[in-house]
């Protein structure tokens, strides 16, 4: 096999369940049964004209360590199959995935059409540092298709969306957005960390990559950092790999042998997650302390029908949700008093945990937008946002309540 081969997905016909389970690289001569951790560097090569072939590309097989690992190599080929794309490719975060993807696809003079809701650092990266090389973006409402359509350009490569979004679960139409990529001749990449595919896979519904953040959901327990992006064997092999050799946003094995037997309980913790997710988005909108809710599987919510079918009937596992305060220094001052009166509840701005973890978004996670950008996106100081773990729901309300029982 080469460096990257074995991301490829299988023929698709095990059930998700079973290939979240099942499929990886094959055993070694040892027949282990949980997949082997590799680590190593390099290879021992068999010939230095096999060594050569490798290297140029002309025979299959592993080479050195930032181009390819068996174990990295199971995680890709299991993400793959998941999401229902060709091949994978994995990289050291989250981030690593965006800027990878972005260093192969665009170039000086070319334009992305981003959603303004998307996560603080992928808005800076695309709006900011990209632009220092000549990349230009325009900024869109998340539910506007409208929006979507008349930001396109002549120069546009590139759409790129979240779906649902951090923390305003807003969600976009994928169909919708996949159209108007294809009409333009770009791309539509959709960032699926919080749905997963056990709840959504975004190429069904015409998007061309799929980008995650395998520290979150993919992970599960918060252990390591991860990042993949799904997409065709041609973007993977001839697109991206080229890049992750020369830049080297390699994953490593034990970062990837983690997120690899994370997958294996991916479908039932969302599952079991979302479900105290809806439990709790529906004592929240109770609560005469809180304003508003935001949660695609609340019937309130303005894209309901479409989350539902788009998201397997499932809302996912994380909610925010506003505090009443009349203006924005008090609403942050209540907002830090619910934080700071947990004794259960993780204060953290990560997300995909089995424990709940919440946060203030306007001062962490998107703390370095400027005030106008969160304005944009929606964001104010009274916002908190809760990833829904799998502690007992009792546990999780009565926690909360007790700040905003003080309010």
């Amino acid at each position: 096999m080469s460096d990257q081969s074995s991301g490829r997905s299988p023929t698709p016909s095990l059930h998700r369940d079973t290939l979240a389970v099942r499929e990886a690289s094959e055993r070694s001569q040892y027949g282990e049964n949980s997949e082997a951790l590799f680590l190593t560097s390099g290879y021992v090569q068999p010939s230095a004209e096999a060594a050569a072939r490798r290297f140029a590309g002309d025979e299959d097989g592993y080479t050195y360590g930032r181009y390819g690992n068996p174990t990295v190599a199971s995680f890709e080929r299991r993400l793959a199959a998941l999401e229902g794309s060709e091949a994978c490719i994995s990289t050291a975060s989250g981030m690593s995935a965006i800027l990878m993807m972005c260093m192969g696809l665009l170039k000086a003079g070319d334009h992305v059409v981003c959603s303004q809701s998307m996560f603080g650092s992928t808005i800076k990266l695309i709006g900011t540092d990209l632009a220092k090389f000549g990349v230009s973006s325009s900024f869109v409402s998340q539910t506007d298709v409208a929006a979507w359509r008349a930001a396109v350009q002549p120069s546009t490569r590139l759409l790129f969306a979240e779906t649902p979004t951090n923390p305003l679960t807003e969600v976009c139409d994928i169909q919708a957005l996949a159209d108007i990529a294809h009409n333009a001749s770009a791309l539509l990449c959709v960032d699926n960390c919080f749905a997963t595919p056990a709840l959504q896979r975004p190429m069904d519904h015409g998007a061309d990559l799929v980008m995650h953040s395998g520290t979150k959901y993919l992970d599960g327990q918060g252990r390591v950092m991860a990042g993949a992006l799904c997409a065709s064997e041609a973007l993977v092999t001839k697109t991206f790999l080229p890049v992750l050799k020369s830049a080297g946003m390699t994953l490593s094995p034990f970062n990837a042998w983690v997120v690899l037997k994370g997958l294996e309980t991916l479908d039932i913790r969302m599952r079991a997650q979302s479900a105290r997710a809806l439990s709790l988005a529906n004592w929240l909108q109770d609560h005469p302390k809180v304003a508003r809710v935001f949660y695609p599987g609340l019937a309130s919510h303005s894209q309901h029908a479409l989350a539902m079918a788009q998201q397997s009937g499932s809302g996912g596992a994380v909610l925010s949700f506003e505090i009443k305060a009349g203006d924005p220094q008090q609403a942050r001052a209540c907002a830090f008093q619910v934080l700071d009166s947990m004794q259960l509840l993780s204060l953290s701005t990560n997300l995909g945990d089995t424990k709940t973890l919440v946060a203030h978004p306007a001062s962490t996670s998107h703390g370095r937008l400027t005030e106008q950008q969160r304005q944009a996106a929606g964001l104010n100081q009274g916002l908190i946002r809760v990833a829904v773990g799998l502690e007992h729901l009792d546990d999780i309300t009565a926690d909360l309540d007790r700040g905003l029982s003080l309010l």
